[in-house]
C-alpha cells in the first residue's frame, strides 16, 4: 500500500461497539498516518484529575487541561501526558470509572477539542471518536459514521468482557449500550450525530478487514496519493 504523500485528514464518528477504534487503528497503519485516539484523551485528563485528586468539574482540573500536553507517539500507539506515557495507565478501572464524568464537563470537551485541533494541523492523521466529524474537525478531508445494530454491538462488547472473565449477559451489556447511546445522542455539548457529508457504514454483518478495505477505496477515490 501506498503511503499518503500530502497532509489529510480522515474522521470517524460512532457509537461504542460500532468498531471505529479498531478500523482506525487499521488505516492508520496501512496508510502510514498517526492514529488519533480521541478517547484516550479524556482518559488522560481522567487519569491527571485522579493523581491530583481533583473532581472532574472543579475550576482547578480546567486550568489543568489547558495548560497540559498530551501527544501521541509511534503512530498513535501511545499517548503522552505531560510527557509520561500513561498508555496503560489510562485503561484501569478507576479510569473507567470516572472518565464519563470528566468527558461530559464542556469545559474540558473545548479544551480536548483544541489540543485535538493542533495534533491534526501538525500533519496527517486518522482520528475516531463521536464529535469528530461534526465539531472538532467539520472540515476533515473524509468523513466516515460507522454504526451497527445494537445487537451486534452488545455481542462484541460481550466477547471483550468475557475474555477478561467478567461474568454477565447479553442482556445486560445490551441495556448498557443502549444507555450509553441516549447519553451520547442527548447531551448538551457535542452529541453524537452524522455529519451531512460523511459516509455512513453499517458494520453489522461485515468483518473489521471488510469494513477497512472500504474506507480505503473511497479514500482512494478522491486521488490523494494512493
Amino acid at each position: 500500500m501506498n503511503k499518503i504523500g500530502s497532509q489529510v485528514t480522515i474522521a470517524m464518528d460512532g457509537p461504542a461497539g460500532s468498531g471505529k477504534s479498531t478500523v482506525a487503528r487499521r488505516i492508520a497503519e496501512k496508510l502510514g498516518l498517526l492514529y488519533l485516539d480521541s478517547g484516550a484523551m479524556y482518559r488522560a485528563i481522567t487519569l491527571l484529575a485522579i493523581h491530583r485528586g481533583l473532581a472532574a468539574d472543579s475550576p482547578e482540573l480546567i486550568n489543568q487541561v489547558k495548560t497540559c500536553h498530551i501527544e501521541f507517539t509511534d503512530n498513535g500507539k501511545k499517548i503522552l501526558l505531560n510527557d509520561k506515557d500513561v498508555t496503560v495507565e489510562i485503561r484501569t478501572p478507576p479510569v473507567n470509572r470516572l472518565v464519563a464524568d470528566v468527558a461530559k464537563i464542556p469545559e474540558i470537551r473545548s479544551q480536548i477539542v483544541k489540543h485535538q485541533q493542533r495534533i491534526g494541523a501538525e500533519g496527517s492523521i486518522v482520528a475516531e471518536g463521536r464529535d469528530l466529524t461534526t465539531i472538532v474537525f467539520p472540515d476533515a478531508d473524509f468523513k466516515f459514521y460507522l454504526d451497527a445494530s445494537v445487537r451486534e454491538r452488545a455481542k462484541r462488547r460481550l466477547a471483550e468482557l468475557r475474555k477478561q472473565n467478567v461474568d454477565t449477559t447479553l442482556e445486560s451489556v445490551e441495556a448498557e449500550i443502549q444507555e450509553r447511546d441516549e447519553k451520547d445522542i442527548t447531551r448538551a455539548h457535542s452529541p453524537l450525530r452524522t455529519a451531512e457529508d460523511a459516509i455512513i457504514v453499517d458494520t453489522t454483518n461485515k468483518t473489521i478487514d471488510e469494513v477497512v478495505d472500504f474506507i480505503i477505496a473511497q479514500v482512494g477515490k478522491q486521488e490523494i496519493g494512493l
